[in-house]
């Protein structure tokens, strides 16, 4: 048994390093090219081993913190890859039932995470509970709306998917591993670092969506 923990660490440290170097460059290269998706689905895998093999290990050294951030990261890059797929949403008011129950879970998982945090008075726990929690809760929102989605919140929801995802991941490398950056600034810079390159994301899309809508003399939608 220790020999197969010993290999789950191994997997998980090469996927978890694979996910840290892909990711800045699938947000480099052009958006929506072949080289952009062939390095993000690399990324999405990445982030899968990465986040199976954490969940795995955490029953192994009793951590909570690297569990439950590791099911935060998977949901997230679930959440990601999974609206690439739902472009049609924008249109058409039909809304898988898969769908509906991965958000549905994702928030009765992130709501029993906040309640753990606050009887453990764990802190990191609580704030990816708590973003966890709120991203189910737009979802389910954005299901109920379904029909009435703007064209790019697709975008807008795999840009916040995978950064967040990549957050959540950067942030269990440092808490295990960075010894050297005290609590709570271990687990926290990511967030500050990652929080506003999503915002930054997200002004981009819209910026062109606007500029695009203006050029073609309608109103942005």
């Amino acid at each position: 048994m220790e020999t197969f923990f010993v290999l789950n660490r191994y997997l998980h440290i090469a996927a978890g390093f694979t996910g840290f170097f892909i990711a800045p460059v699938a947000l480099a290269v052009r958006k929506g090219g072949r080289v952009h998706r062939r390095w993000g689905l690399v990324f999405f895998w990445a982030m899968v081993v990465a986040g199976t093999t954490a969940i795995v290990g955490s029953q192994h050294i009793h951590s909570t913190f690297l569990l439950l951030t590791a099911v935060f990261s998977l949901y997230m890059a679930g959440f990601g890859y999974r609206s690439i797929f739902l472009k049609s949403l924008a249109w058409d008011a039909r809304v898988a039932p898969f769908d509906w129950a991965v958000a549905g879970l994702g928030l009765l998982v992130f709501l029993a995470t906040i309640a753990y945090a606050v009887v453990a008075r764990n802190i990191p726990v609580g704030v990816f509970g708590a973003l966890g929690a709120f991203t189910a809760l737009r979802q389910l929102r954005g299901y109920a709306n379904a029909g009435h989605w703007t064209k790019s919140q697709w975008l807008l929801n795999h840009i916040s998917g995978f950064l967040a995802s990549y957050i959540a991941a950067v942030s269990a490398f440092s808490v295990t591993s960075l010894h050297f950056i005290r609590f709570p600034w271990n687990f926290l810079w990511p967030t500050i670092l990652g929080v506003p390159l999503i915002m930054w994301w997200h002004a981009r899309v819209r910026g062109q969506r606007v500029a695009l809508a203006a050029q073609a003399g309608s109103p942005p939608e």
